[in-house]
């Protein structure tokens, strides 16, 4: 009996899920990885990526593009910290590709790579810029991507696997990809609202925000937004509302 209370402790460790709180909304969050782990496993694909780049001549030739980034990714990365402190810690990195595959990511830790073929494409003013920056740093201050390897062990189970073999299966693995499309649906819809909150107080006009969700409907139209997101149509109500709840409350007569 000993042996058996033993194992079942054991298994109830093995699979024991810290609790979070999504910035701002509040949403519950159970996370299996810890985030350094997931961290520093982003960190090594992302200089892996990095250096994959670098070797076919296409990171960070766009040196005005880079200045841009640079210059709005500070003030987002503040409004980041103020709203998640641990961020503070973070290796914040901006770096940008010429890799027509690429539109825009930021990894756990604050890693963020912008694709110049996407920025040009749609024309983006400097706060339509932020508010693609915002978008991909919510994904990061909500910890999307702890949460999404969290969720594919989960799926995984009995078995336990490292993070790393998890991040592997996720990319190459299409079922699983499926079952997780409804996380990333909600995902996407959570970094839309918290990428709004943070450009609001990293000092961005609302129209600009608007306006940028506008030019995503084109995309849409191409067929070259993801599944994932959120329909343009509903991403531009979305955008309206958030603008509404951001203008300064009239004052009575």
């Amino acid at each position: 009996m000993k042996v058996v209370a033993a194992g079942l402790m054991a298994l109830s460790l093995m699979y024991a899920c810290a609790r979070a709180q999504v910035p701002e909304s509040g949403r519950a969050q159970e996370l299996s990885f810890s985030a350094d782990e997931v961290g520093a496993r982003m960190e090594d694909k992302y200089i892996d990526r990095m250096v994959d780049l670098a070797a076919a001549g296409k990171l960070d030739e766009d040196r005005a593009l880079l200045a841009r980034l640079r210059v709005i990714s500070e003030g987002l990365i503040k409004a980041a910290v103020a709203m998640k402190p641990e961020a503070a810690e973070w290796q914040w990195e901006v770096h940008t590709t010429s890799d027509p595959e690429v539109d825009a990511l930021c990894m756990a830790g604050g890693k963020i790579l912008v694709g110049g073929a996407f920025v040009h494409k749609l024309a983006l003013s400097d706060g339509e810029l932020a508010t693609l920056l915002a978008h991909e740093v919510a994904h990061a201050v909500a910890e999307h991507h702890r949460e999404t390897l969290s969720e594919a062990l989960s799926l995984n189970r009995p078995l336990r696997a490292p993070v790393d073999v998890v991040m592997e299966r996720l990319d190459s693995d299409l079922s699983l990809q499926i079952r997780l499309s409804k996380l990333s649906s909600l995902q996407e819809s959570e970094a839309d609202q918290l990428g709004m909150v943070l450009a609001h107080r990293a000092g961005w006009p609302a129209a600009e925000m608007v306006s940028f969700y506008r030019k995503l409907q084109t995309e849409e139209r191409s067929a070259l937004v993801s599944n994932a997101y959120p329909a343009a149509a509903s991403r531009i109500s979305m955008a309206k509302g958030m603008a509404l709840l951001f203008q300064p409350p009239t004052p009575h007569p």
